[in-house]
């Protein structure tokens, strides 16, 4: 327990270090922003309580707030994503539910799925980290093209992670 504590925060601080120092610096015609970070989230283990995820999402996305001086808006796209993630697992879990112990990761339960749950999380932070930094509908449709884009330029990223970092061992 106490070793994958610590893997962790070793994450946590390495995503949050990659978005702040290389990631926020990514942006092309001010369209496309990829946000790495909400990896984290999406790497949780499947028995990770219910009650903490809105919590740890909160605190993720507090960290990279007090980065990018964005007052609450990481933070409440982070507690949106991690509030949704047990729905979109319970509505995507495959017929034979989870293996206790593993994790949601593209080694573990493939492309299709991961492609699945990333896609439908990913899409939920960026649309409301997005609409809510912009807080207006006289531009509805250039921050809803925004979203798309950022959220396909994320979900590369994130695969391409899974695919170089996170391999089956």
């Amino acid at each position: 327990m106490i070793k994958s504590f610590g893997k962790y925060i070793i994450r946590f601080l390495i995503l949050v270090l990659l978005q702040v120092l290389i990631f926020n610096n990514i942006q092309v015609s001010g369209f496309i922003n990829p946000y790495l970070y909400v990896l984290f989230i999406l790497i949780l283990p499947f028995d990770t309580p219910k009650w903490s995820l809105p919590i740890i999402g909160f605190i993720l996305g507090l960290s990279v707030d007090l980065f990018t001086q964005t007052p609450g808006i990481h933070a409440s796209a982070c507690v949106a994503m991690a509030f949704s993630r047990p729905y979109i697992l319970r509505l995507i879990s495959p017929r034979e539910g989870y293996e206790p112990g593993s994790y949601p990761t593209l080694s573990s339960y493939g492309l299709e799925w991961f492609l699945k749950y990333s896609v439908i999380l990913i899409c939920i932070h960026h649309f409301f980290l997005f609409y809510v930094e912009i807080f207006r509908v006289s531009d509805f449709f250039a921050t809803f093209l925004r979203a798309i884009l950022s959220s396909a330029f994320s979900i590369i990223f994130i695969v391409l992670s899974q695919y170089f970092i996170f391999k089956r061992s």
